[in-house]
């Protein structure tokens, strides 16, 4: 297991105890060394969605999926961000991104319509 998976699972540990800016702190300290540790980025998009650090969410959800654009996984939990930044902010435009987001997640399991 790498030093980052370790430092994750930590991470996991303080999310799961309701130390949300502990957790983000240890997942910010895994991207300075390893930037490209797309559960970590996913795990602070979702975070910063909780804090209602709504441009930092969705920063990091879209980065998971430009470092691995071919998991329909990614797609998914980044149209979820879009959904819960248009509930913090009621910025539209999220509503948009949410769909093309949803919509590449079902391109890419292979569901056509």
């Amino acid at each position: 297991m790498s030093d980052s998976d370790v430092k994750y699972r930590e991470a996991e540990q303080l999310k799961s105890e309701g130390k949300r800016e502990e957790a983000i702190s240890k997942l910010e300290e895994i991207l300075r060394d390893d930037a490209g540790h797309v559960m970590s980025h996913l795990a602070l998009a979702v975070l910063y969605g909780q804090v209602g650090q709504h441009e930092d969410a969705v920063r990091h959800g879209q980065e998971a999926c430009q470092l691995d654009p071919s998991d329909a996984f990614n797609f998914t939990a980044l149209s979820v961000t879009y959904q819960r930044a248009w509930q913090g902010t009621q910025n539209m435009q999220y509503i948009r991104l949410a769909e093309d987001a949803m919509a590449r997640a079902h391109m890419l399991q292979g569901h056509h319509g």
